[in-house]
């Protein structure tokens, strides 16, 4: 498999907003996590922290410019591994005993780290067998509701449980955009996890629906409209005619 230095592991792009996408391209599209970088007057945040496999404290010392909160939009071992490298991490309650005690199952690392997931590795082959997504305890806990106040900027908190019984979403109301982690993503859906609910999953996306969406922003694939969120929201319950 072809190797790449790390120093070209991770990708940015910059959006409008004060926001900035970093991915990992040599991650194959299906597992590649979008990490979302908030910059704020005061602090910034990011969602989600990618595979762990590069640093990136080391190769986006950016990032920590100003003090940053880094939020994990639910637990799995692909928006989580590189969370120890940051001071502040905030997390659901439902899943904080999983950030701060990770392994190959509760993560899903297990089930889905391996050749399949990469068109390139960084610098030299992994033995998978030794990869480990590495002890985060949470700093806070936010829930439903809460606020994460950035100086000039709020993103709300929103419990959207359903692919993760901890999964959240971040809202910003004055600019209509909405964070969606693993909820909603223009793409498949893993909605039979360990701790999936459907249940959950319909009045997660029901509740989205209602919101003034204009700019969706999600934990894979492409960023999407507002329209595009509904559309994919009526789809989903087409499919899932649940009682």
């Amino acid at each position: 498999m072809k190797i790449v230095s790390r120093d070209r592991w991770f990708e940015v792009q910059h959006r409008h907003d004060g926001i900035c996408l970093i991915h990992e391209p040599y991650v194959r599209p299906f597992y590649r996590c979008n990490m979302w970088h908030v910059q704020g007057r005061v602090h910034d945040v990011l969602i989600d922290s990618g595979s762990g496999l590069v640093s990136l404290r080391e190769q986006l010392p950016w990032l920590t410019e100003k003090p940053l909160m880094a939020v994990a939009s639910h637990c799995h071992f692909d928006h989580i591994a590189g969370h120890h490298e940051f001071s502040e991490r905030l997390v659901h309650p439902a899943e904080a005993d999983i950030l701060a005690a990770p392994d190959g199952a509760n993560t899903l690392a297990t089930d889905f780290v391996g050749d399949e997931m990469f068109e390139a590795h960084p610098d030299c082959p992994l033995c998978y067998a030794e990869y480990r997504v590495r002890a985060a305890p949470a700093t806070r806990l936010i829930e439903d509701g809460d606020v994460l106040d950035l100086g000039n900027r709020v993103l709300q908190v929103l419990h959207t449980p359903g692919h993760s019984p901890g999964g959240i979403s971040l809202w910003e109301a004055q600019t209509q955009t909405l964070f969606s982690g693993d909820i909603l993503y223009d793409g498949p859906l893993i909605e039979d996890a360990y701790h999936s609910n459907l249940e959950d999953y319909a009045r997660s996306l029901a509740r989205l629906r209602e919101l003034p969406v204009r700019t969706v922003h999600g934990g894979h694939f492409a960023s999407f409209s507002g329209q595009r969120m509904r559309e994919l929201i009526d789809a989903w319950f087409d499919v899932h005619r649940l009682p």
